[in-house]
């Protein structure tokens, strides 16, 4: 596995992705204004690649825009589907190229999300990538799905019970970047890790009642934060695309996965650590 850390890395590793692909790339899009991006889709087609695009059937604000978007990319020889309107929001973000390598992403395929923290992962695991193609697959023809690989956290399925589980098995600490923590039963079980000594730190925002659960929470002290990503132990970690939020755990297409590859863990523990001095520093005064 590899990480994608932004806004470090920028467009560079999804132009390495689709210029390489040799055979297939799908593409999983919940939002997307990136021309060198969509340039570089059109260019796969043209030599060969068969490009299939799963795009959402709405997110907030921007449905012309898809719309528009699934018009450019027939006119480029794309294959485009797009999701069922069965849940709120289809926001998963994924690119798979070749059948041998896919890219879980927490950040959308925008110029705002490659200049905000943020995190991808590169997975190259047979069964991972297989798993995430048979979800591509029942997502663009609209089936049944029931999740097979462990390692991979897809709601509304069984994002719960893994990440209640990834969470249950903290013994140390827990380094959290979360937009909008706030699913009563998530936190619960946080404040009784809390309170049997698991040190919890969090970058983001936390619902005001549980302040003082015994919590770390800061805001991000950046610009921009879009990123769901756990550290727990320094041992494993999770990325992707679900907030500790109930609509994004139960009603939401969403996903993830859950990382045990120590040197990708070591990497997002180092971005955290760096984010949290930052957050903690006293602020100057003018």
């Amino acid at each position: 596995m590899k990480v994608i850390v932004q806004p470090n890395e920028g467009i560079a590793p999804l132009l390495t992705a689709v210029k390489r692909a040799k055979r297939t790339l799908d593409i999983v899009i919940f939002r997307f204004d990136l021309d060198e991006l969509e340039d570089a889709l059109a260019a796969a087609v043209k030599r060969g690649v068969v490009v299939r695009a799963l795009i959402a059937h709405t997110n907030k604000g921007g449905e012309g825009s898809l719309r528009k978007l699934e018009q450019r990319m027939l006119k480029e020889g794309v294959t485009v589907c797009r999701t069922d309107d069965d849940m709120v929001r289809y926001h998963g973000k994924l690119m798979i190229v070749d059948g041998r390598a896919a890219y879980v992403l927490g950040f959308n395929f925008t110029s705002a999300d490659l200049k905000s923290r943020s995190f991808g992962v590169i997975v190259k695991s047979r069964r991972i990538v297989k798993e995430l193609t048979r979800l591509f697959e029942s997502d663009g023809n609209r089936t049944d799905y029931t999740p097979r690989v462990r390692d991979l956290v897809i709601s509304p399925e069984n994002a719960r019970s893994r990440l209640q589980s990834f969470l249950q098995k903290a013994r140390v600490s827990l380094d959290i970047y979360d937009p909008n923590v706030s699913d009563d039963e998530i936190l619960a079980l946080l404040a009784k890790k809390a309170a049997r000594g698991v040190r919890i730190r969090i970058l983001g925002l936390l619902e005001e009642k549980w302040a003082k659960s015994g919590f770390y929470a800061k805001p991000y002290p950046g610009k921009r934060l879009h990123v769901r990503a756990i550290v727990r132990d320094g041992r494993r970690a999770f990325i992707g695309s679900q907030s500790l939020r109930r609509l994004e755990l139960d009603s939401r297409r969403e996903v993830g996965v859950v990382i045990r590859e120590r040197k990708a863990v070591r990497r997002v523990e180092r971005v955290f650590k760096e984010d949290w001095k930052l957050a903690t520093q006293p602020k100057k005064k003018n």
